[in-house]
């Protein structure tokens, strides 16, 4: 099983560093078109929060790249540097689209709220996962029994992991949308520009495809091999 699920993980973790790739090639691309609204990333949090009337979360900068979140325990929108002062496209889109989160935020969104009440229970599920592999890869050749008993528990804390990526789908692409609709309504983004932000923003929601398309991977292969064990 466990030599199975590497080669699971292998796979999509291929696919994860391609698209990373092709992501990180994109924003250094869009990071050089200079915005003709020629306003920064912080100015671009801060008036789509203005423009749907949020006037109670803060826009401030972090370290690191591609670090840019949206906190809804303490309402921040938490951009990098090159995109809280960045004047460019890329700045731009994901600058919009965190704020998307805080509007999903504002307004309740079903997906966004089942997915903070699910945050506390995929992060226990995946510390159990790294303790348990190391008894499941020593229990399932030595000990069948205790073995089918620990992958069933492995299948329930995967099933936790699993449910959390395919809900963050809808709110990465949810919030991705509300951008691009506001930054051509706010006409912050012009012709390519607009294009642009988009591609930006579509290759990022990949990132989220590939991640719920190896966890259901992973999940389906853990049920066959726990079935085909009973047998």
């Amino acid at each position: 099983m466990i030599w199975g699920l590497m080669v699971i993980t292998g796979i999509f973790m291929l696919i994860g560093l391609f698209v990373s790739s092709r992501l990180k090639s994109k924003f250094a691309k869009y990071s050089q078109e200079r915005l003709t609204s020629g306003i920064s990333g912080k100015e671009v949090a801060e008036k789509m929060l203005k423009d749907n009337g949020i006037y109670d979360v803060k826009v401030q900068s972090v370290q690191g790249q591609l670090t840019d979140h949206y906190n809804p325990l303490d309402k921040t929108v938490n951009l990098s540097h090159d995109v809280y002062n960045g004047r460019h496209v890329a700045a731009a889109a994901v600058a919009a689209h965190e704020c998307g989160h805080a509007v999903q935020h504002a307004t309740a969104y079903t997906w966004l709220t089942m997915r903070s009440k699910m945050v506390p229970a995929v992060q226990i599920a995946s510390t159990a996962m790294g303790f348990l592999s190391l008894a499941l890869a020593f229990a399932f050749y030595s000990m069948p029994h205790l073995g089918n008993t620990l992958m069933l528990v492995f299948i329930i804390l995967q099933s936790a992991i699993t449910l959390f990526t395919i809900v963050t789908l809808p709110v990465e692409i949810d919030a991705s949308k509300r951008a691009i609709v506001w930054l051509n309504s706010a006409g912050i983004t012009y012709g390519s520009e607009h294009d642009d932000a988009k591609d930006a923003l579509t290759w990022a929601a990949y990132t989220y495809i590939v991640a719920a398309l190896g966890a259901i991977a992973s999940l389906l292969y853990m049920i066959l091999r726990y079935t085909g064990s009973r047998d």
